[in-house]
């Protein structure tokens, strides 16, 4: 039987603290998938197929034979399902983020029983990084380069240089 998980989220832009957890979690799964949500309520800064892009291209340099990037839209237990995974991984940075995430856990767990839900905390050093203060920072003009990889640094120069992803 493949251990198969699934590591999903906007990732608008994925920084090192998500990089860490699908390096981490490559190697303690057969398989593993980063599904990108479109978003939902969310206004991402990039497009869905952006961000999937970017993710593609920082696993293919990172030469994670095991790791596929896919896209997936509404809930996450039906994409679980349809995708025969029983597993998925949900990053928490600080306790701030473990109310939304417990609260999410639960209602998955009442929906589909069979689905587990793995918290895992990125490094320390990557723990204070959000997608948001990233893109705060960059859309001042400041450096980026200590939060995410070179792929996302240029997407987000070409996004605030008036380029567009």
């Amino acid at each position: 039987m493949t251990r198969l998980a699934i590591y999903a989220g906007t990732f608008d832009p994925i920084t090192f603290g998500h990089l860490d957890l699908v390096l981490r979690c490559s190697e303690l799964f057969d398989r593993l998938i980063v599904a990108v949500s479109s978003g939902g309520h969310k206004a991402p800064l990039f497009g869905a197929q952006a961000r999937a892009g970017m993710i593609r291209d920082i696993v293919q340099r990172l030469e994670l034979d095991n790791v596929e990037v896919d896209l997936f839209d509404g809930l996450l237990i039906d994409y679980a399902r349809t995708r025969g995974s029983r597993v998925l991984i949900r990053g928490l940075r600080a306790y701030s983020d473990f109310e939304y995430e417990f609260q999410m856990a639960l209602t998955n767990r009442k929906l589909a029983g069979e689905i587990e839900t793995l918290f895992m905390m990125p490094k320390e050093n990557h723990s204070y990084v959000s997608s948001s203060t990233v893109k705060e920072v960059a859309s001042f003009g400041g450096a980026v380069d200590d939060f995410v990889p070179p792929e996302v640094v240029l997407a987000l120069h070409a996004r605030f240089s008036g380029g567009s992803l």
